[in-house]
């Protein structure tokens, strides 16, 4: 029997393909406060929480722009043009087997409460999911330990019976301070800090064989 109990999925470049949409939004919303972001290279940051972003982005926005206000106009973006997203190959089918398995599963993300939900109701699997964590549920997104320490908690498990699926270097980093054995979902061959490198979400299947 497998060691593992649970499943703790990252959303953002891992179950779906938005990298493009938080990069659109990002420069869409800014330049309506000013900024011309156009100088930023694809997926500038990429596995980022906003409030990071923000810290780095700051000293280009006037004094008397708040951040929460910032913050507000990109998710209103993103929410709107969620229904563009494209799912990553697999994710479904993967998580499907999960539950079929009896695995409890939950997400683990980086961006806002409205950006999670837009990016679970673009998924279709809140029936198949025991719960969300998202920025506004933590106080420190990755890569602190923070969110994947409280997926355990509500799990119930022992962190060493949870995998995580990340795509970044910082979801890595969080899930493997936090004590979750790391599954990198790597697609185009990038190296990650994980413990098991897959090319393909289904491979994930194989941590759960009989």
């Amino acid at each position: 029997m497998s060691r593992f109990r649970a499943v703790a999925w990252d959303i953002d470049g891992t179950l779906i393909d938005s990298e493009a949409l938080h990069q659109r939004a990002l420069v869409q919303s800014s330049a309506a406060f000013g900024v011309d972001l156009s100088d930023l290279p694809d997926e500038a940051f990429r596995g980022f929480h906003m409030h990071d972003v923000w810290k780095t982005l700051q000293p280009r926005f006037r004094k008397e722009v708040e951040q929460s206000a910032w913050l507000a106009d990109i998710e209103r973006h993103y929410v709107s043009q969620a229904g563009e997203l494209l799912l990553s190959p697999g994710a479904i089918e993967t998580v499907r087997a999960l539950a079929e398995r009896g695995i409890a599963q939950a997400c683990v993300s980086n961006s806002g409460r409205a950006v999670v939900d837009a990016n679970l109701d673009a998924l279709g699997i809140r029936d198949m999911i025991a719960f969300s964590i998202s920025l506004n549920d933590v106080s420190k997104g990755k890569p602190d330990p923070e969110p994947f320490r409280e997926a355990a908690r509500r799990f119930g498990l022992p962190p060493a019976s949870v995998v995580a699926i990340e795509d970044s270097a910082a979801g890595a980093q969080s899930a493997k301070m936090a004590g979750l054995f790391v599954v990198g979902y790597a697609p185009s061959g990038a190296a990650l800090d994980c413990d098991l490198l897959i090319a393909s979400l289904p491979e994930l299947l194989t941590l759960f064989d009989d």
